[in-house]
C-alpha cells in the first residue's frame, strides 16, 4: 500500500512540476454545500439526491463541455479560490478519489473536497440526500488517519497546519427551516452556530489551522425565491434571516479564535461581496442579476437546468446560472473579491493573508 502511495506522490509531483505557479499552500480541504461541491453527490445513491450530472451543467467547463457535478456552467468558487492559491482547480471530490483509489496521493499533494450539494450544518437538513457537515468532518478524520499511515504523523501535522481549509455552508439550513417567532429564530441560530463551532473545533483538533469561511449571503435574492414574488423582487425577510445568522457566525468565530492557539481564519462577507451585483450589476459586467441563465419559465426559475431548458447566450453576463447557483463568471469575481479585494469583504484578514500565514 505504501509503495502505491509513493508512486502516486511521484506522479503528482511530476504533474505539479509541469505547472508555472507554485501553490501558496501544500493542500486545500473543502467542506460545504452545492456552492463548493465538485462531484461528491454524483456518487451518492437515491433518486432525490441533488446532482449536476446532466447538460447544460458544465457547458463551459475548461477543456470541453461536460457535467462534472458542479452546479455551474463551468468552475465554481472553490475552483477559483484554489486557482488563487496556485492550484489548477479545486481538489477532486472525496468519493471520486475513493472510487479511483487515489485518495491519499491527492490528500498529500492537492487536498480533498468533501462538499456535498444539499448539505447543511444540521444533520437533519435534507437528511439522507447529502453528506452533512458532521459526516464531512468524519471523512476528513478518516483521510488524516490514512495520510499518517502513509507519510508519518509529524509530516502530516505540518502539512495540515499549513493547508487551507475552505468552508461554505448554512444556506440549506435556512431554506429548510421556517421559524414561527423571534424566539424560534434565536434558538435556530444558537443550534446552527453551536454545531458549526463544534465542526470547526473538531477540524482544529485534527490539525487544521487556516480556515477560509464563506458566510451565508442574500439567499432571498436567488431566482428560486424571487419567482415566488409577483414583482420578482428579493425576499427581504429571508435576507434579514440570513443576515442574522451571518452576524451570529461572525460573533461566534471572534469568540472561538482566542480559545484555540494557532487558529487563524478569514470570514468572507457574502452580503458585501454580492452588493454591487444586485445594486449596480452593469458595473461588474452583468446584464441580469435576477434570472437564471439555464432554466425555464419566469425568471428561468420555474424549471430545472437540463438539456431541453432555455440557455442564455452569454453566460458571463448573468449572475445566476440556475435558479440557485452562480455562473462561473460570478464565482470568479467572488473568489477574486475575498482573496484580493477590499478589506470590507473579509474579516479579520483576507483569504490571501490567511494563505500566506506560516506554521
Amino acid at each position: 500500500m505504501k509503495a502505491l502511495v509513493l508512486l502516486g506522490l511521484a506522479v503528482a509531483a511530476l504533474a505539479a512540476g509541469a505547472g508555472a505557479v507554485r501553490p501558496v499552500v501544500p493542500a486545500v480541504f473543502v467542506l460545504g454545500d452545492s456552492t463548493l461541491d465538485v462531484g461528491n453527490n454524483n456518487h451518492l445513491p437515491g433518486k432525490d439526491v441533488p446532482r449536476a450530472d446532466v447538460p447544460f451543467y458544465g457547458v463551459d467547463f475548461p477543456g470541453g463541455p461536460k457535467p462534472t457535478g458542479r452546479f455551474s456552467n463551468g468552475y465554481n468558487i472553490a475552483d477559483f479560490i484554489a486557482k488563487n492559491l496556485g492550484f489548477e482547480r479545486s481538489p477532486l471530490a472525496y468519493l471520486v478519489l475513493k472510487s479511483r483509489n487515489c485518495l491519499i496521493p491527492s490528500a498529500l499533494t492537492r487536498g480533498v473536497s468533501y462538499a456535498s450539494a444539499g448539505a447543511g450544518i444540521l444533520d437533519s437538513t435534507n437528511a439522507g440526500n447529502n453528506i452533512p457537515l458532521s459526516k464531512q468532518v468524519r471523512y476528513f478524520a478518516s483521510t488524516k488517519a490514512e495520510m499518517e499511515a502513509a507519510w508519518g504523523t509529524r509530516k502530516v501535522s505540518m502539512l495540515l497546519a499549513n493547508s487551507f481549509f475552505l468552508l461554505g455552508i448554512g444556506s440549506n439550513d435556512l431554506f429548510q427551516t421556517k421559524p414561527k417567532s423571534p424566539v424560534e429564530v434565536v434558538a435556530l441560530y444558537t443550534t446552527l452556530v453551536s454545531n458549526y463551532s463544534a465542526a470547526i473545533t473538531d477540524l482544529y483538533g485534527l490539525g487544521a489551522r487556516k480556515f477560509g469561511i464563506i458566510n451565508v449571503g442574500p439567499v432571498g435574492c436567488v431566482p428560486r425565491v424571487r419567482v415566488l414574488n409577483v414583482t420578482g423582487a428579493c425576499n427581504d425577510a429571508l435576507n434579514l434571516y440570513a443576515a442574522g445568522l451571518a452576524a451570529t457566525v461572525k460573533s461566534a468565530l471572534a469568540t472561538l479564535a482566542p480559545k484555540l492557539p494557532g487558529f487563524a481564519y478569514s470570514l468572507a462577507d457574502s452580503f458585501a461581496a454580492s452588493e454591487a451585483s444586485f445594486t449596480n450589476p452593469q458595473s461588474v459586467g452583468f446584464v441580469s442579476s435576477d434570472s437564471a441563465c439555464c432554466g425555464s419559465g419566469r425568471l428561468g426559475a420555474e424549471g430545472p437546468c437540463i438539456k431541453n431548458a432555455t440557455l442564455c447566450g452569454n453566460r458571463d453576463t448573468y449572475l445566476f446560472w440556475d435558479s440557485v447557483h452562480s455562473t462561473q463568471r460570478a464565482a470568479e469575481l467572488g473568489a477574486e473579491g475575498v482573496f484580493n479585494g477590499p478589506a470590507q469583504l473579509t474579516t479579520p484578514i483576507s483569504f490571501k493573508q490567511l494563505a500566506y500565514n506560516r506554521y
